[in-house]
């Protein structure tokens, strides 16, 4: 079979992904991969590496952004 699984991706965009049926029908079958993790050859940021980037590169005092960037 070379068509799409449908129930699988859409499954996969509705309930994975948190996407509305508007939302997932309106991607591009690519725009869905890549929303997945597919393809691209990057790997999304995962929490764990967010954490590590929060702790290494935290908040100036009193939440505001270091203007000089």
């Amino acid at each position: 079979m070379t068509g799409f699984d449908w129930p699988v991706l859409m499954r996969a965009g509705i309930h994975g992904l948190g996407l509305s049926p508007r939302e997932f029908w309106r991607l591009t079958p690519a725009e869905l991969r890549l929303m997945l993790g597919e393809g691209g050859g990057v790997v999304p940021l995962a929490r764990s590496r967010l954490d590590e980037l929060l702790k290494a590169y935290p908040d100036a005092e009193g939440g505001k952004n270091d203007e000089s960037i």
